[in-house]
């Protein structure tokens, strides 16, 4: 191809060259042909790309179509049930849901409902007349030592940081949670002014770099958050342990993107690099975990104080329920995050390898906080790939007592799954700083969208609630969803998942075999 490329450009250039001799204005030709040439020789000596090196000019069509390709895939060869994180039919929900358009389908579904996977509800012969259930159904978080309660959606913004998140998509999700009463959680990037400008309700999330919460030498600052935490859209607080993106991974904010903006809402010097270690610095035992809950509660004023993980270690996990029952002292509520979670950029190891998926999570949360006796102590919210009303009423069958989305949001917002996030090059002006891209994305048209989506979203999973024959969402159990565990048997839930008795972890209680190594190996004073 090097000999074909070289014989073929001398050989055009003489014809040019030959063809000026009668009709000078051929050399114009060579306007056209010498940046083709030079492309060509430039390929022929670099030495980073073999194609290039061994195809002149042509091996640079194998980028192009490597670049294309994603593109294709998603418009023109994948099938209404292929994509992945998120397939085409359910994409379609949430446009469909965030624009008011029809979003029922034709001639029945799509899925092989006899593949293994493949899970329904049921159905009661007595259903209710969803008109008569509160079509938004609220919960409240708050335990004896809190002061101001929370009442929440069943269906909440999910983690998001400005600066992973453009402005313009920040305030577009804040302004949709004023509109449609939800609660927006801030990420651990801190409370930006995108954050507070329309007053929608905050979730403030506490990462490992403290951020709006610290001091120079990047250590937890009382000071700082108590500042934080009285202003009046901040309704509860999120200790962020770990995320299902990249559970026990850490972060770096480089210095070029540490703008002076993004400097004074994460209380750090501009223009140098940050670093987000991978564990706190602020504790380092269960016991000591718990300790901090209830220091940030205080200095709070009250506000409702959890923490945010995804489920690794059982033995961690029955650890901290440990601390709680030792020292008689709760979370207002835990955040369950499935190792399928995918809003953070995550090197492939982590999101695809780390990190127990959500549905096993949460059935082993709700068992382990029953099991030590205080469930109800513990308000459980599930995150992770919800999208619609089946996934809502899936958690709340393993345990969940509300529901966080970010995924869905963002095509709320107008993300068409470009899988673009971590290339500030977002198409869509959600995931990116690029001015230029931020600015197609508009405010006052988006924040309806998340508004409508997430009130169509909320009314489709009490009409699923109605047509199971209940009226509140305490009353749905792991009975009620079934699942194709081979091709010719189904089980529930409670088979898949049968739940722990009350008080069966406690000391002297019959705790199940299989639980036997993972409460000797948890301990309240060591992680």
């Amino acid at each position: 191809m090097k000999k074909l490329f070289i014989v073929s450009s001398v050989v055009i250039t003489a014809l040019i060259l030959a063809w000026a001799f009668y009709w000078i204005y051929a050399l114009a030709l060579l306007v056209i042909v010498v940046p083709f040439i030079y492309m060509g020789i430039a390929d022929m000596i670099q030495t980073r790309q073999s194609i290039r090196r061994n195809f002149p000019l042509f091996g640079r069509l194998r980028y192009v179509f490597e670049d294309l390709r994603p593109k294709i895939q998603q418009y023109f060869v994948e099938s209404d049930t292929d994509g992945a994180p998120i397939n085409r039919n359910e994409r379609s929900v949430i446009y469909q849901r965030a624009k008011k358009q029809i979003d029922t389908i034709p001639f029945g579904t799509q899925l092989n409902v006899y593949a293994e996977g493949y899970e329904w509800m049921t159905h009661s012969i007595a259903p209710i007349d969803h008109h008569k259930i509160d079509p938004n159904p609220r919960v409240v978080f708050g335990g004896k030592k809190c002061k101001q309660p929370y009442s929440a959606s069943v269906l909440n913004v999910s983690a998001m940081s400005f600066g992973s998140l453009s402005g313009n998509a920040v305030e577009a999700l804040n302004a949709g949670a004023k509109i449609g009463s939800f609660a927006h959680n801030t990420g651990e990037g801190g409370i930006s002014p995108h954050h507070t400008k329309n007053g929608g309700d905050l979730i403030w999330q506490i990462g490992t770099g403290y951020f709006g919460a610290r001091d120079e030498a990047g250590n937890f600052s009382p000071e700082a958050f108590t500042k934080n935490a009285s202003r009046p859209e901040v309704k509860m607080i999120e200790i962020k342990l770990s995320q299902g993106a990249k559970p026990g991974h850490g972060g770096i904010l480089p210095a070029k993107k540490n703008t002076p903006e993004i400097a004074a809402i994460r209380l750090v010097k501009p223009g140098t690099t940050v670093f987000s270690p991978p564990f706190h610095s602020a504790f380092n035992t269960p016991i000591e975990l718990i300790g901090f809950v209830d220091k940030l509660r205080e200095l709070s004023g009250g506000k409702p104080v959890g923490f945010k993980l995804c489920i690794g270690r059982k033995s961690e996990f029955l650890g901290i329920c440990k601390a709680m029952v030792q020292l008689n002292s709760y979370p207002d509520f835990i955040t369950i995050d499935g190792g399928e979670g995918g809003t953070g950029a995550a090197p492939p190891e982590f999101s695809n390898f780390v990190g127990m998926p959500l549905l096993d999570a949460l059935a082993f949360a709700d068992d382990a906080l029953r099991g030590f006796g205080i469930r109800d102590q513990v308000k459980l919210i599930a995150s992770g790939k919800v999208l619609t009303g089946f996934h809502i009423l899936r958690a709340m069958a393993l345990g969940a007592d509300t529901c966080n989305c970010a995924r869905a949001m963002m095509m709320a917002l107008g993300c068409i799954q470009a899988l673009e996030c971590n290339k500030n090059t977002c198409p869509t002006g959600v995931a990116t700083q690029d001015p230029s891209l931020v600015n197609g994305l508009v405010i006052d048209d988006k924040k309806v969208r998340v508004a409508n989506f997430h009130k169509h979203t909320v009314e489709s999973f009490v009409e699923l609630m109605a047509a199971a024959g209940i009226d509140s969402t305490h009353k749905i159990n792991r009975t009620h969803v079934y699942r194709r565990v081979f091709m010719n048997m189904v089980k529930t839930y409670e088979e898949i998942y049968p739940p722990l008795p009350e008080g069966c972890l406690l000391e002297g209680g019959d705790s199940p075999i299989e639980y036997d190594v993972y409460l000797e190996r948890a301990s309240a004073q060591n992680f």
